[in-house]
């Protein structure tokens, strides 16, 4: 699974690395309210939510289904601002049936990649838009509705909402990460200007690639092969294209301080792609890529090789000792010897005539990390 963006065509300048005010403070509200996603920031949501007064906190939770399970398209600017205000007056500049339609870009239907009706016009997006709000609870169900019935009025409290963010919190935090997540995306302008955007993915995310034509045949008459696409590793499928907003082609990249393990990726139909990335940090590991977890846990859920596994995190052994201990032969312990080492799963050595294995603890440990990592990018 992945998602894709074709950019045949696309001129390199039409490739944007910019942070944004609102996209940070996105952000950080997602964090607010699944703590669990970002073990790294539980000091400070602990702090943040304690601080808050009691109002604010009652008004985001009433409007966290825009931010909670998945993050709106509203919060994802593909123009961003140099301050929180810059954002929300270009967010202010959007049609309510846009804007609505967008608010609501919050589910894992495949709707989400085909045009649907606004529902502030259509019954029946209407209804599904209440049934999904409903199941997140009373207080989010009632702030679908005021949506739905008066967009303005709820725009505008929207609006004041989180400016009184900014005031309680996120100005602090967007004058100390702002100048770090500025830094990051000069760095990756240049190193767009000077390396070339294959370059640029890679050091931007390694669940990022570019897919060239000419990488992959050497011909580019070959229909099946000659567009040009990034490629995000992430456990869901999409497809769009540079051109989605014939009046702004491109795609745009916002870095986030508080967005690990997290790469959001806004891409409804009519919109610019965007996508939001963390910012590296010496202390975050790796992403692994999803095939190889997957590979993985595949190669764990076999019955004798969780035995074999047993085994092997205590020492190693050769494949006659796992033979004679199983009470299996010994071509059917070197094949499920053999699933395991192409899973990165077990180490081998040569010790005079024998071979020995044993299982890597560091890999299997991060498998967890890995597998929560994926679901949650």
């Amino acid at each position: 699974m992945a998602n894709v963006i074709d950019i045949t065509g696309l001129p390199p300048e039409r490739v944007v690395f910019t942070p944004s005010p609102l996209a940070e403070l996105g952000a950080a509200l997602h964090a607010l309210s699944e703590p669990g996603h970002h073990p790294g920031l539980h000091g400070w949501v602990t702090a943040t939510n304690a601080a808050l007064k009691t109002d604010l906190a009652d008004r985001l939770c009433e409007a966290d289904i825009l931010w909670r399970s998945s993050r709106s398209d509203i919060l994802l600017p593909a123009r961003p601002g140099a301050t929180l205000a810059e954002d929300l007056d270009e967010l202010d500049k959007i049609g309510d049936e846009r804007f609505v339609a967008a608010a609501f870009e919050i589910t894992c239907s495949p709707r989400y990649t085909r045009p649907t009706p606004s529902p502030l016009v259509d019954a029946g997006e209407r209804a599904r838009i209440r049934e999904m709000a409903a199941a997140r609870g009373p207080r989010q169900a009632a702030f679908t509705d005021r949506m739905l019935t008066d967009p303005d009025g709820l725009r505008v409290w929207l609006r004041r909402l989180f400016e009184d963010c900014e005031e309680a919190f996120f100005g602090d935090i967007w004058r100390r990460v702002g100048i770090q997540l500025a830094a990051d995306a000069r760095h990756k302008t240049e190193l767009l200007r000077r390396k070339g955007l294959a370059e640029t993915l890679s050091a931007t995310s390694r669940a990022l690639w570019l897919e060239d034509p000419q990488d992959r045949s050497g011909n580019s008459s070959n229909s099946s092969n000659s567009s040009t696409r990034i490629v995000l590793d992430k456990l869901a499928q999409g497809r769009t294209t540079a051109f989605a907003d014939p009046a702004d082609p491109g795609v745009t990249f916002l870095p986030t301080s508080f967005g690990w393990p997290h790469l959001v990726f806004a891409h409804a139909q009519g919109w610019r792609p965007v996508l939001q990335y963390p910012v590296a940090s010496p202390e975050l590991p790796a992403p692994a890529a999803l095939e190889l977890v997957q590979q993985r846990l595949e190669a764990l859920g076999h019955p004798m090789r969780m035995q074999l596994c047993r085994t092997l995190s205590r020492g190693p052994h050769s494949t006659g000792e796992l033979a004679e201990a199983f009470g299996i032969t010994s071509p059917e312990v070197s094949r499920h010897i053999a699933t395991l080492k192409k899973a990165g799963l077990i180490q081998t050595r040569r010790r005079g005539r024998y071979v020995l294995h044993q299982l890597d603890l560091q890999v299997v440990a991060r498998l967890g990390s890995d597998f929560l990592e994926g679901v949650l990018r």
